[in-house]
């Protein structure tokens, strides 16, 4: 049952090429996109509550998920091997930026950037609910370019060439919280594979992924934990372990038969209708 592609993937792993390299683009998307920086500008990591949603939401979502079920073959040991090398180039990265990122906030109006910021996740929120309607927004980049250049203030720019450790490490955080909830699915992938409704949790996280935008704009108290509130109600709705055998753990033949007859008729191109 976790068969279902975004078409939005497949164009993407039509480009990289390969389910290893589609999971390091989709992981390592919200460093290149500046999704990663602006969260962290925007004061997001400033709790753990924020580093727990920013790992979850950013860096593991459905997109992570979904790349590990449905897109990733071999052994349950590969997969983890491949997350994890995946992972450690993740954290890397996340700390790098987080360095950078007090020289950046020098260089802005953080006011006007969180905005931006907010409007970036919103934008991914409706792009992760509907690829047709991603298709009339902007990309991420574009979004945080402009905010950037709206909220651009060098008035005050300075060069910090000590980084405030503290943010490296709640940007490690983040980024390792991510990877963590990527390897924990990774490990369990041969029974979440049919146990896990992707479609309810790819609907789901995009919900929660908008109240965290809400939350950065401040039209949603910031004080309660409610995107991981919405993401919890999301994994309980998208979890039916009806459709895997009780005793086995795995999917029945006649359901095997079923999916695989399924898979041959139907056109998985990048014509294919959207989740929804």
């Amino acid at each position: 049952m976790s068969h279902s592609q975004h078409p939005v993937a497949l164009r993407l792993e039509q480009r990289v090429g390969g389910a290893a390299r589609l999971l390091a683009t989709v992981m390592a998307l919200p460093l290149v996109d500046g999704i990663f920086p602006a969260m962290v500008l925007a004061g997001a990591l400033s709790d753990p509550i924020g580093i727990l949603e920013v790992g979850l939401l950013v860096f593991g979502g459905s997109a992570t998920v979904a790349v590990i079920l449905a897109e990733m073959s071999g052994s349950r040991r590969e997969r983890v091997e491949t997350t994890l090398a995946v992972g450690v180039v993740v954290l890397v990265l996340a700390g790098v930026e987080a360095a950078l990122a007090p020289t950046i906030e020098s260089l802005l109006d953080l006011v006007v950037f969180e905005r931006f910021a907010a409007l970036v996740i919103l934008a991914i929120a409706a792009k992760t609910a509907s690829a047709r309607v991603g298709e009339y927004l902007p990309r991420p980049a574009v979004i945080v370019g402009l905010g950037m250049v709206a909220s651009l203030d060098p008035a005050n720019a300075q060069l910090v060439l000590v980084p405030d450790p503290t943010l490296v490490l709640r940007g490690v955080a983040a980024a390792g919280t991510g990877v963590a909830f990527a390897l924990a699915v990774a490990v369990t992938s041969p029974w979440l594979h049919d146990a896990v409704d992707i479609d309810r949790f790819r609907f789901g996280s995009a919900v929660a992924l908008g109240v965290l935008g809400l939350s950065v704009l401040g039209l949603v108290p910031d004080d309660a934990p409610l995107a991981l509130a919405v993401l919890g109600v999301t994994t309980l709705l998208a979890f039916d372990p009806g459709e895997v055998d009780e005793e086995s753990g795995e999917a029945t033949a006649e359901e095997t038969a079923a999916s695989t007859t399924a898979d041959e008729e139907t056109d998985i191109g990048p014509d294919r209708a959207p989740w929804l």
